[in-house]
C-alpha cells in the first residue's frame, strides 16, 4: 500500500463508504481505513434503509451519484411507501434489507473503484502542519501499528467509535458495536488539536431466533404489492419479498421494566449523555409515557437466509435477565430465543458549531468530519454527509468553491444547515416536518433536483446521465401529450389538479393504441407537478424573496462582541456557529428579527465590520485589498 494520500478517510461506516466512493469517482488518490474490511458498511442497527425524511435522502443520495439506492435494490427484501395516505411531498419510501447482502453490495463496488484502496487498522492521531500566515492544515494520520500515512485532506467517519462504551445493565465493555473494539486514542488526539467534544448515546434491542417466534399471534405487515425502487437507475424490483410482522407490549411485560429501573443504565446515573428523542428505549418509554399500555414492536427479518429477528420498538440495556423477562411476556415471542442482547452505547462526537457547510473544520484546513461524529443517527443522514464531505474534501484540492446544497435544493441542504446553525444536543435524525420546502423536496423529483448538478460536479457518470435524459426525454413527452388532451371534456392540465384523478387515468387518457406504456415513475412526476403546480410557484416565489436574505455573505472574521448594538445572547450565539450568510445567522435559536436588522445595516456598509484578528485564518485584506462581501452560491 501507498502511503501518500490526496484523501484518506478514517471509518468504513455508511458515511465512510459514500466518501470513499464519491472522492475516488472524482479522480482522487483516496484511501479508506477500516478496523475490519468485512465491516465495511455493516448495518449495526435495524437491517433497512429509508423511511420519513430518510428515503428522501437516499434518494438524493442516488441522485449525485451515491451508493446507498443502487445497493439497498439489490438486497431489498420488503419495500413499503410510507405516509401513502398524506400527500406526495411526503411519501417516503423504506426498504428492508438482506443485512449481510447489502454489506457485501458496498463492498463490492467499492472494490471496483479505481484509485482506491482500503486498509485495515486503527487510527491514533491526526497530524497537522502549520504554514505562515494560515491555520493548521491536516499532513498525515497515525496507525495502531506505526504506519504513519500523508494526506491533503482526511475525513473522520468514526461512527460510534469514538472512546465506545457500552452498557447492558451494570456491564459495561469498551467498543463501538458488540465484537469491536473502541478507538480509544483518536479523541485524546482530537482534543489536542483544541476540538471541544462532546457525548451522545444510542441503543440497540435484542435480536431474537425467527424460528421462535409464535407468527399466529402476531400481525401480518406485508410490503407493496409492487415494490417501488430507491435507485433511478431502476425500473422495477424483482426480488422475492418477504413478510415483517407486528405485535404489542403490555402492562405485563411492563411491570419487570419499572421493577428494575434502578438496573437500567440510563436511570441509575451510569450513562449521562443524551440519547436520541424520536427513538426512545423501552425503559424511557415506560417511564415518558406511562399512561399508555402498550408500544408497538416490528419484528423484522436480518435476511432471507438469516435467523436474527429485529425487535425494532425495545431498544434497551436492561440487564440480560429483565429483557429475557419481559420479552418473553409479549405476544408471540413467549419463548423468544434470544441471539443478541440489546444494549446502549455512549461515544464521543464534535459540536457541529467547529464545522462549517462544507463539513471542512473551522480549526484544522483539509480536515472534513461526517456522520455521527457530527452528532446525527441513521444511515441515511451519514451516508449523505459522507457523499457531501467527499466531493468538498476533493474540491478543496482543486482550490473549487465548497459544494453547498441549500434548503429548498435538498434534504440533505436542510440536515447540514441545521447542523451548522442549531448544533445538535442529541442525535439529529431528519424528518420531513424539518423542511419548509417539501413540496419542491419531493422523492419522486429528486433526480430532476440533483442529477444535473452532479454532472457538473463529476459525480455522475454517463450511464447515469443517459438514463437521466432518457426519463427526462419521457416527461416531455408526457407533457406534450397532456397539452394536447382532454378528458371529459375538461383539458386534462385541469382534470389533473383533482384530487381524484388517478395514475391509471392519466395513463390511458395519453396513451396512444397499441403504443407502448409511458413509464409510471415520470407518469406520477407529471401529475403530482400538475396536482401541486400553483402551490410549487407560490413557494418558488417565497424562494426567490428568501435568497437575497441568504445571498448576504457574512466575512469569516466578525468580530460580533465589538458591535454594540446587539444584544448579550446574539452575540455569544453568532461567535459560536459565525454563521457564512445573513440567511444562516437568522436561523440560528436565539437570534431575533431585531439582530437580523442590526446585521444588515453593517452589511450594506452604512458602518465598518469590526475584524477579529486572533483567528488562525489569513486576512483576505494582506494580499487581496479591501474584503469584499460576495454572494454565497450554493451548488
Amino acid at each position: 500500500m501507498k502511503s501518500e494520500f490526496d484523501v484518506l478517510i478514517v471509518g468504513g461506516g455508511h458515511a465512510g463508504a459514500e466518501a470513499a466512493w464519491a472522492a475516488a469517482q472524482l479522480g482522487a488518490h483516496t484511501a479508506l481505513i477500516t478496523m475490519s474490511h468485512d465491516a465495511i458498511a455493516r448495518m449495526s442497527c435495524n437491517p433497512a434503509i429509508g423511511g420519513l425524511g430518510k428515503g428522501h435522502m437516499v434518494r438524493e443520495i442516488d441522485a449525485l451519484g451515491g451508493l446507498m439506492g443502487l445497493a439497498i435494490d439489490q438486497t431489498g427484501i420488503q419495500y413499503r411507501m410510507l405516509n401513502r395516505s398524506k400527500g406526495p411531498a411526503v411519501w417516503a419510501p423504506r426498504a428492508q434489507a438482506d443485512r449481510d447482502a447489502y454489506a457485501a453490495a458496498i463492498q463490492a463496488y467499492l472494490e471496483e473503484a479505481s484509485d482506491l484502496e482500503v486498509t485495515e487498522g486503527s487510527v491514533q492521531a491526526i497530524e497537522t502542519r502549520t504554514d505562515a500566515g494560515s491555520r493548521p492544515r491536516v499532513s498525515a494520520v497515525t496507525l495502531d501499528d506505526g504506519r504513519v500515512l500523508t494526506a491533503r485532506t482526511v475525513i473522520l467517519t468514526t461512527g460510534t467509535f469514538l472512546r465506545g462504551l457500552m452498557h447492558c445493565g451494570d456491564q459495561q465493555t469498551s467498543g463501538g458495536r458488540v465484537g469491536e473494539a473502541a478507538a480509544t486514542t483518536l479523541s485524546a488526539s482530537l482534543e489536542s488539536l483544541g476540538f471541544e467534544l462532546g457525548r451522545l448515546k444510542t441503543g440497540t434491542p435484542p435480536r431474537i431466533d425467527r424460528d421462535s417466534i409464535d407468527y399466529g399471534r402476531c400481525e401480518r405487515q406485508p410490503g407493496d404489492e409492487i415494490p417501488t425502487p430507491f435507485s433511478a437507475m431502476n425500473d422495477a424490483i424483482t426480488r422475492r419479498q418477504i413478510d415483517c410482522w407486528i405485535t404489542w407490549t403490555n402492562d405485563t411485560a411492563h411491570e419487570p421494566i419499572r421493577a428494575n429501573l434502578h438496573r437500567a443504565p440510563m436511570y441509575s446515573g451510569q450513562i449521562d449523555s443524551t440519547g436520541p428523542r424520536y427513538c426512545p428505549s423501552i425503559e424511557d418509554k415506560v417511564v415518558r409515557f406511562a399512561d399508555k399500555p402498550r408500544h408497538q414492536v416490528f419484528l423484522e427479518p436480518e435476511g432471507y437466509d438469516n435467523q436474527r429477528v429485529y425487535c425494532n420498538g425495545i431498544s434497551t440495556s436492561l440487564p440480560t435477565d429483565v429483557q429475557d423477562t419481559f420479552l418473553r411476556r409479549i405476544p408471540g415471542l413467549e419463548r423468544a430465543k434470544i441471539l443478541q442482547y440489546g444494549y446502549a452505547v455512549e461515544y464521543d462526537f464534535v459540536p457541529t458549531h467547529q464545522i462549517q457547510s462544507s463539513l471542512e473544520t473551522k480549526r484544522i484546513a483539509g480536515l472534513f468530519l461526517a456522520g455521527q461524529i457530527n452528532g446525527t443517527s441513521g444511515y441515511e443522514e451519514a451516508a449523505a454527509q459522507g457523499l457531501i464531505a467527499g466531493v468538498n474534501a476533493v474540491r478543496s484540492l482543486q482550490d473549487l468553491d465548497p459544494f453547498v446544497l441549500a434548503r429548498d435544493q435538498a434534504y440533505i441542504g436542510v440536515m447540514i444547515d441545521d447542523l451548522i446553525t442549531r448544533p445538535p444536543t442529541e442525535p439529529y435524525r431528519m424528518f420531513t416536518s424539518r423542511a419548509e420546502y417539501r413540496l419542491l423536496l419531493r422523492a419522486d423529483n429528486a433526480d430532476h433536483r440533483l442529477t444535473p448538478i452532479g454532472r457538473r460536479m463529476g459525480t455522475v457518470d454517463d450511464r447515469r446521465w443517459g438514463r437521466f435524459q432518457e426519463h427526462s426525454t419521457t416527461i416531455q413527452a408526457i407533457e406534450a401529450r397532456c397539452d394536447q388532451t382532454r378528458i371529459g371534456g375538461i383539458p386534462l392540465r385541469t382534470w389533473m389538479r383533482r384530487p381524484d384523478a388517478t395514475l391509471n387515468q392519466l395513463a390511458q387518457a395519453i396513451t396512444p393504441p397499441n403504443a407502448r406504456p409511458f413509464c409510471a415513475a415520470a407518469l406520477l412526476q407529471v401529475l403530482i407537478d400538475a396536482r401541486y403546480g400553483g402551490y410549487v410557484e407560490r413557494q418558488a416565489r417565497q424562494i426567490e424573496r428568501l435568497r437575497r436574505l441568504e445571498g448576504m455573505a457574512l466575512p469569516d472574521r466578525i468580530d460580533y462582541a465589538a458591535i454594540p448594538e446587539l444584544r448579550a445572547e446574539a452575540k455569544e450565539h453568532l461567535t459560536r456557529v459565525a454563521p457564512q450568510t445573513l440567511g444562516q445567522a437568522s436561523r440560528i435559536s436565539g437570534i431575533n428579527p431585531a439582530d437580523l436588522t442590526i446585521l444588515w445595516i453593517y452589511l450594506s456598509g452604512r458602518r465598518p465590520l469590526p475584524r477579529n484578528r486572533t483567528s488562525h485564518a489569513p486576512d483576505p485584506s494582506e494580499k487581496n485589498g479591501p474584503e469584499i462581501l460576495r454572494p454565497h452560491r450554493p451548488a
